[in-house]
Parts: C-alpha cells; sequence; structure tokens
C-alpha cells in the first residue's frame, strides 16, 4: 500500500484517484482550494495542466524533497494547440526535474484519457501507463503500484523518453480533439 498525493482534481487527477484507490492505496486528491495543505504522500502526482506546474512548484516550496513526483502533463502550445511548447530536444519532465533536484522525478499517465483510467480498459486491453525515468526504484514503486491496480505498466526507459511520450500524448490528443478518435479511446499495447 503507497501513500499518494495527488494535485489537481480534474478529469485526470479524478481519473488517477479512481484507479490507485483500487489497491487500497492512500489517496490525497488535493484541488485548486487545497493549496495550503501539505504534501503528505510518498508519491506526488502532478495532475494540472503544464503552464500551472511553475504555480504549484512556487506554492509548494521544499514539498516535494525526497519524494518521487511523477508528472503527467503534455506541454501543448495552448494558443495554437498545434505544437508542444518545450524545445524539440527536451520535454516537460526534464523541464520539471531541473526545477526539483531533490526529488525522483517520473514520466506517467500523460498517454492515457481519463476515461480509460477510471474504467482501466481500451477496448478489449487492459490500459497501459508508460512510465520514464532515471530512478529505477523510484520507476518499479510506481511500476508496482500501477499494475496493483489493475493496469498494466510499462518500464519506458530513461527520462529521457519523456520526450516521445509527451509527443505520443500530443498525438492522442489531436485525434481526439479533430474527432478521428474517442476522448474515451486511446493507444492498446499487446505484449
Amino acid at each position: 500500500m503507497a501513500h499518494i498525493s495527488i494535485i489537481g482534481a480534474g478529469n485526470m487527477g479524478q481519473a488517477i484517484t479512481a484507479a490507485l484507490t483500487r489497491d487500497d492505496n492512500v489517496v490525497d486528491l488535493l484541488g485548486k482550494e487545497d493549496a495550503d495543505k501539505p504534501v503528505d504522500g510518498d508519491i506526488v502526482v502532478l495532475a494540472v495542466p503544464y503552464p500551472a506546474v511553475d504555480q504549484v512548484l512556487a506554492q509548494r516550496p521544499g514539498q516535494f524533497d525526497n519524494k518521487i513526483v511523477v508528472d503527467i502533463t503534455n506541454p501543448l502550445n495552448f494558443e495554437t494547440f498545434d505544437s508542444l511548447a518545450v524545445p524539440a530536444d527536451s520535454s516537460a519532465a526534464e523541464e520539471i526535474a531541473a526545477k526539483l533536484p531533490n526529488s525522483r522525478l517520473l514520466k506517467a499517465f500523460n498517454t492515457t484519457f481519463a476515461g480509460t483510467l477510471a474504467e482501466g480498459t481500451v477496448g478489449p486491453l487492459t490500459t497501459t501507463v508508460l512510465v520514464a525515468g532515471d530512478d529505477a526504484d523510484a520507476k518499479a514503486t510506481l511500476v508496482g503500484v500501477v499494475n496493483a491496480s489493475g493496469l498494466k505498466a510499462i518500464d519506458a526507459g530513461s527520462l529521457k523518453r519523456a520526450r516521445e511520450m509527451e509527443a505520443l500524448g500530443f498525438l492522442q490528443i489531436s485525434l481526439a480533439s479533430n474527432e478521428k478518435v474517442s476522448w474515451s479511446g486511446g493507444f492498446g499495447i499487446v505484449d
């Protein structure tokens, strides 16, 4: 059983809460109104839009130290909705990791939609959560939590793989927003 703090009570925060509480984890879901509440979880999920990350970090100085921090963002350019807002040789996850040097940063949950996390399936397949990061123990911890919740986690490699994961998340969002795929659908992985 893990203690998880999820910052962001929107669709993704609620869906991740629903998924991770299937295995009796303790989950604190913190919304905008909870900015004064401390982050108590050993795992912290940043379930906010990419442009809100800096504000969340500024509101909670030192509260991410020595914790596993999970970035779920897809750094979309919200002005054009046609590109990512980070340099091509970087990622939101790598930028957040640089701002949290005392944390163990992972990228996960950004290639799934809220509906597939809550349901636990993408069509006939179990929802797959890709996990990238440089800390093997942190990845193993999150992979274990995700797998125990009935989802399927795959170690996607080092944190530099976040670039490809963010591109995949952006592609999926673009397809859904242009009604080429459903918001309740997604990519499935078969072993």
